[in-house]
C-alpha cells in the first residue's frame, strides 16, 4: 500500500446539513417534499444526479436549461453556507491520522465528486495536505463510476492496487472496488459492512495500513 485516497464529505468533514438546507430550499420552491431520508440518497453522487433524484421524487419534469439553473441556485446557497466552515469542522482524528500516514511514507490524495472540493479544503485549512486532488472539476462521471479514484491514482503515479480508498457512502465503495482498490469505510458504509475494512473512526486507519505493510 503506497497511497490513501480520502473521500471528502463524510470522511474528512461533514457538510450534510448544508447540503440538506440547500436542497430543501430548492425542493420547497418546486413544491416537492424533501426530508433527511431523501437527502441521504444524495450522498456521494453529483449535483445533477442529486437534482434528478429530487425531481423524480416529485414526479416533476423540467427542461435541461431549468435543471442547470436549479443546480446553479442550489450551489450558490450551499457555497454561502460553507462560509461557516472552519478547521474545527474537520472530522475528529483526521489531521493526526493524515500526519502519521505521511510520516509513514504514504502518498495522500482526495477523491471527491464535489466541484466545491478546493473551496472546502481551503476553509478547513487542509489545502496543502495532499499530493493530489481529484474531484468533480476533472471528471465526467461521478461515483459510483470509478473515474475519480482512477484519476487520483494516475496523479500520484501509482497503480490502482497500490491505493486504499477511505469512504463513507455506498456509491463511493462501489467506485473504489470498480477501480480495483480496497476500501476502508466509516459512517453509513461501515455500518452496512460494505468495506474491506469497516472502522468506527478514521483513527483506526493507520493500524490497517501498517498491518498490511508488515
Amino acid at each position: 500500500m503506497k497511497a490513501v485516497i480520502f473521500d471528502l464529505d463524510g470522511v474528512l468533514c461533514t457538510t450534510d446539513k448544508y447540503h440538506y438546507y440547500a436542497w430543501k430550499n430548492i425542493a420547497d420552491g418546486l413544491g416537492i417534499y424533501f426530508d433527511e431520508e431523501i437527502n441521504n440518497r444524495l450522498r456521494g453522487v453529483s449535483r445533477m444526479e442529486s437534482l434528478n433524484i429530487i425531481l423524480e421524487c416529485g414526479k416533476l419534469e423540467v427542461s435541461e436549461e431549468e435543471k442547470l439553473e436549479l443546480a446553479k441556485r442550489k450551489n450558490k446557497i450551499y457555497r454561502r453556507l460553507l462560509e461557516n466552515l472552519t478547521p474545527r469542522d474537520i472530522s475528529e482524528g483526521a489531521v493526526e491520522t493524515i500526519d502519521k500516514l505521511r510520516a509513514a511514507g504514504l502518498k495522500l490524495a482526495v477523491g471527491s465528486s464535489s466541484k466545491n472540493t478546493p473551496f472546502i479544503l481551503e476553509r478547513l485549512g487542509l489545502a496543502n495536505y495532499f499530493d493530489a486532488i481529484s474531484d468533480g472539476n476533472n471528471i465526467s462521471r461521478s461515483k459510483p463510476y470509478p473515474e475519480v479514484f482512477l484519476k487520483a491514482a494516475q496523479m500520484l503515479g501509482l497503480e490502482s492496487g497500490e491505493c486504499l480508498v477511505v469512504e463513507d457512502a455506498l456509491s463511493g465503495v462501489v467506485a473504489a472496488h470498480e477501480a480495483g482498490m480496497l476500501c476502508a469505510c466509516v459512517g453509513d458504509a461501515a455500518k452496512a459492512g460494505a468495506g474491506d475494512y469497516n472502522m468506527r473512526s478514521i483513527s483506526e486507519l493507520l493500524d490497517i495500513v501498517l498491518k498490511r505493510g508488515e
